[in-house]
């Protein structure tokens, strides 16, 4: 009897065997050139993109999608996902600055977005329904670009925007009780 069971217990492992071992060899042979979306959110270094801290630096890197920032010190590392603008040529690159931060800001269309969609609203008070800069807004040197929240939470992750950089409200939140007026910022 223990023959028996023995030899039943080697032919169902074994059995389950053959039937994982072409799994296993596909595995194994799986182009190095797979692309999966966690390589997206690789860690950058600070000193990659700045000559200093200084006040901190923030790196809105446009091909991942993902924001990331550094405090003063250099002890504080936040990596966020973020939405992009729709377009190349609504995409901004280079160095800027945050020059101001509102909280629940109110969102006027520019006149290049009031051309695309002639129906967008003259304004939306903050705090409002439907306005797109979610909770909080950094402004950035550049006139008409921003860093700020959004309460439509699909945009994250896509190419969505008008040219800002859009995250989570409860991220934006987060980076905004960190972030000083003069904070560093690279759009790449």
């Amino acid at each position: 009897m223990t023959d028996n069971r023995l030899n039943r217990r080697t032919a169902i492992v074994t059995g389950l065997a053959a039937l994982a071992t072409p799994s296993l060899i596909n595995a194994q042979e799986a182009p190095k050139s797979t692309r999966r979306n966690a390589s997206a959110f690789k860690t950058q270094h600070w000193s990659d993109h700045f000559d200093s801290l200084g006040k901190g630096c923030i790196v809105a890197d446009i091909s991942s999608r993902a924001l990331h920032y550094w405090d003063a010190d250099g002890e504080t590392y936040i990596l966020f996902p973020s939405s992009v603008p729709q377009t190349e040529d609504m995409t901004k690159r280079g160095y800027t600055e945050v020059v101001r931060k509102a909280e629940h800001p109110s969102w006027t269309p520019t006149a290049s977005m009031r051309e695309r969609d002639p129906d967008l609203p003259q304004r939306i008070e903050g705090g409002a329904p439907g306005n797109p800069l979610g909770t909080r807004a950094m402004y950035l040197s550049w006139p008409a670009y921003l860093i700020h929240g959004t309460h439509d939470t699909r945009k994250i992750g896509r190419k969505s925007s008008s040219g800002c950089i859009g995250l989570y409200n409860e991220h934006v939140e987060t980076l905004f009780d960190k972030v000083p007026v003069g904070t560093q910022v690279l759009l790449l």
